[in-house]
């Protein structure tokens, strides 16, 4: 069972009054114990963060610290992880879709493999990037996930064969086959029913005396999600690695994990601001809103708790953020306490594609973020004093 790092009420008010609010907290020990965790239980996995998940570069350099390695998705990610000393064989360039500076950038910083899914992106690899590593991206239909990201990318597994044969013919290292199975996907059976398709397509690429080294078996582990079912991530986890073991004992394997590393490490203290009754319904206007943090909520679909530190019976509510915008409206019959101008709310599990879309629309900075270890020991000394 992951542990996730406890801020109490009194820690969030002395962080509010210190640092004024929004205020992101980050904890770096978090992002180093998810890390940990996933290599415990699939030990043989080469990890590469997907930057885009959260690009804080105190989450890129404690995970280069530990040893990670990164999927980027663009040539700025490229350059943001270059300056911090990170080399491009340390990267794979996991968009299906790269413009051609997107590759120049790449191929400057030494990236050796790049994500494929279509004959011209292949025919451009070839022109741009002679003789680069491709790996095929494969579509796996997964219903189950919160965001299918199947639907924009991965070839047919009936096409991936030509696929890799026209890369082989157009003088490019065929390296392997990648996968992703959805984001927040919470059952090993579509990451199974995935492995075994790619060992059909290994052995189909082998008789035609393809040698695949590298299966990609993207990312999309869990965390706990407001309202879901219990997620027994050990369990999961050890099940897929069962199925890499039975289908994969000799290929090198890679994940790319985003919200399993970065989401749990982050949360959000926001302040109430406004308060009002519309249309028979409480209104609650908060000092971050959609065009901030809260753009998870458009971009991720997700579903974020909202904890207030009060008691009372509940009512249904709407959340909306500060800007003058009527789109900047987080949630809709929110179950809550009632509230009051400038209660403060804490926001759990906010560290994935939220702060990373975050704009500075209406001229509203996006939120300050601190790391805990950082200023806790100084929230517990005002304490005791």
């Amino acid at each position: 069972m992951q542990k996730e790092f406890h801020l109490s009420q009194a820690d969030v008010k002395r962080l509010a009054d210190g640092y004024g609010t929004p205020l992101l907290v980050m904890s770096v020990e978090q992002i180093k114990n998810n890390y940990r965790y996933l290599k415990e239980h699939m030990p043989r996995v080469n990890i590469h963060y997907a930057v885009k998940a959260n690009p804080d570069e105190r989450i890129i350099r404690t995970l280069k610290d530990l040893g990670s390695c990164f999927d980027v998705a663009s040539d700025g990610e490229i350059l943001q992880l270059q300056a911090m000393g990170i080399r491009g064989e340390q990267m794979v360039y996991a968009n299906p879709i790269k413009p051609v500076h997107g590759i120049e950038t790449a191929r400057q910083a030494g990236i050796l493999n790049y994500m494929v899914d279509s004959a011209p992106e292949i025919e451009k690899m070839a022109r741009v990037a002679p003789g680069a590593g491709v790996m095929v991206r494969v579509r796996m239909q997964n219903p189950e996930a919160l965001i299918d990201l199947n639907k924009k990318f991965g070839a047919e597994p009936s096409d991936v064969l030509s696929l890799l044969l026209k890369a082989r013919d157009c003088g490019l290292r065929v390296a392997g086959l990648a996968f992703h199975v959805g984001s927040q996907a919470t059952q090993a059976h579509a990451y199974l029913n995935a492995l075994q398709v790619c060992r059909r397509l290994f052995d189909e690429a082998a008789a035609q005396g393809l040698n695949l080294q590298i299966l990609d078996i993207g990312g999309g582990f869990p965390i706990r999600a407001p309202g879901s079912a219990k997620i027994d991530i050990q369990k999961m986890l050890t099940t897929i690695y069962q199925g890499l073991e039975q289908f994969f004992p000799q290929t090198e394997i890679w994940a790319e994990p985003g919200r399993f590393i970065c989401g749990t490490a982050v949360k959000l203290i926001t302040r109430v601001i406004g308060r009002q009754q519309r249309d028979n319904q409480d209104w609650y206007f908060l000092d971050e809103g959609i065009y901030g943090t809260f753009s998870g909520v458009i971009f991720d679909h997700w579903d974020f708790e909202l904890l207030p530190f009060k008691e009372g019976p509940t009512v249904t509510a709407t959340f909306a953020g500060p800007s003058c915008d009527s789109f900047d409206v987080i949630f809709r019959e929110k179950e809550t306490v009632q509230l009051d101008v400038d209660d403060l709310i804490l926001v759990p599990n906010i560290g994935s594609y939220s702060s990373a879309s975050a704009t500075t629309f209406n001229g509203f900075a996006k939120a300050r973020t601190v790391v805990w270890e950082e200023v806790r020991e100084g929230c517990r000394l005002e304490a005791v004093g």
